[in-house]
């Protein structure tokens, strides 16, 4: 079937239902990273089978390891211990933190590897990670433009390094890790504030000692290299970023009550959620249990009357790419949400801060943007625009959210790439009542 050009969200009668959020992204992809580089089987159950893990699927299967599919979310990956010389360009489509992190595992590698990406991935920057892993002994060669892919890196003879963050990211801690696992020495990864974990505790599953060291807000990450992987299983719960959308509708449109369940709920990930709840938002979480070493719940949302806050900036890695999601709810408070320190928005899938602003100044929401972040004041949505969305998912998804409860219609260009990272999501909010539709 074909992907339409154009997709059109009309305002919805009251949604109501449960729905299970695809499996964790980020999960996903370490999952299938770890497993091959580690010896041995890993079977993960609740793989997301978006684009972007996908792509990342296949760049393990060039290096190396055995990847099949078992069934829906069901992938088993046998690893042979490392990473052996692919045979030709290591294409990562959409997905940043897969090349990143493959970057990472393949600089701690005795292999010669050129990473290449789509329109959008070859305009990300890329030597917040290759200047760590450069300064551990790999090389790197600019195809084109330097900071830019398609790049070609030269693994192995790595020595680890102590390497102090500026801004908290788990892309660059997670890279600098996988490289260090095959480094000399120890490789310490220094935070001023705490980004997600999921590579420690994912790492520890497949028996690697890694040291954690609170300092502050931040703390101090380590492994010493040599030690080996071995193949485990995985459990990969639903991603908070993708259950962020149906529940996002459910507070806004009159009269919803929407649960989301086995979302994660590692509190590094939940930003959002206490934001909402500041807000006024009715969000409950029941059945807490654990899966694949994460606390999930099941996340209820209903309708509620929001209010504008200040967003703390310190909340920013926990919640970064749901920025666009809350900017969408807060249309519809009383007052203004403030949104600063995040200036990693703008160097995303595309300039999330420009392109939300310009949609909701579309959508006739009043809005000041800012170089490091952007107030939304809300009120009456009017709708009634066509939104670019410069191929961005998160983009696209979050204006489609938006015109559930505006007064006209919000139509997105683009929606293809909401593959990239919730390739149901059309299908898990038409069956809460949502009207969404294709459109030319």
């Amino acid at each position: 079937m074909s992907t339409p050009s154009h997709l059109t969200a009309r305002r919805s009668a009251p949604l109501n239902g449960l729905v299970r959020a695809p499996g964790d992204k980020s999960m996903s992809h370490r999952a299938l990273i770890l497993g091959a580089m580690a010896t041995g089987v890993t079977d993960i159950a609740g793989l997301l089978e978006g684009d972007d893990v996908l792509a990342t699927a296949r760049a393990v299967e060039a290096f190396g390891a055995e990847v099949e599919r078992l069934g829906e979310g069901r992938w088993r990956v046998t690893g042979q211990g490392g990473f052996k010389p692919p045979a030709g360009v290591i294409d990562c489509g959409n997905a940043g933190t897969g090349v990143r992190l493959l970057m990472g595992a393949a600089a701690g590698h005795a292999v010669t590897t050129t990473f290449d990406g789509d329109a959008s991935l070859r305009k990300r920057p890329m030597k917040r990670v290759t200047g760590p892993l450069a300064d551990m002994g790999a090389r790197f060669d600019w195809q084109a433009a330097e900071d830019r892919l398609p790049v070609r890196i030269t693994g192995g003879g790595l020595t680890g390094i102590d390497y102090e963050q500026i801004v908290a990211s788990a892309q660059i801690k997670s890279a600098i890790l996988l490289a260090g696992l095959n480094a000399d020495g120890v490789t310490t990864v220094t935070e001023p504030e705490r980004s997600r974990d999921h590579t420690e505790r994912m790492l520890r599953a497949f028996g690697v000692e890694v040291g954690v060291v609170p300092m502050g807000t931040g703390w101090r990450v380590s492994l010493k290299g040599g030690q080996a992987l071995t193949g485990t299983a995985v459990s990969v719960p639903g991603d908070p970023s993708s259950a962020a959308f149906p529940l996002a509708a459910g507070l806004i449109v009159p009269g919803s009550e929407v649960t989301v369940e086995g979302v994660m709920l590692n509190p590094l990930r939940t930003g959002l959620f206490e934001t909402w709840r500041e807000m006024g938002a009715d969000l409950t979480v029941s059945n807490r249990r654990m899966a694949g070493g994460e606390e999930v719940g099941d996340v209820t949302a209903r309708h509620s009357k929001l209010r504008g806050v200040v967003v703390p900036p310190e909340r920013a890695a926990s919640m970064i790419d749901e920025y666009p999601v809350l900017a969408a709810t807060a249309a519809f408070a009383t007052g203004a949400t403030v949104m600063r320190g995040i200036g990693e928005m703008r160097v995303k899938e595309s300039d999330r801060i420009a392109l939300m602003a310009a949609g909701l100044k579309a959508c006739g929401v009043m809005v000041e943007e800012e170089p490091e972040g952007f107030t939304v004041f809300g009120g009456p949505v009017r709708g009634g625009a066509t939104v670019t969305t410069h191929g961005d998912h998160r983009i696209a998804m979050s204006h489609l959210v938006l015109g559930l409860a505006a007064e006209d219609a919000v139509t997105v260009d683009e929606p293809g790439m909401i593959a990239t990272s919730f390739p149901d999501f059309i299908e898990l909010m038409r069956s809460l009542g949502a009207d969404i539709a294709a459109s030319e």
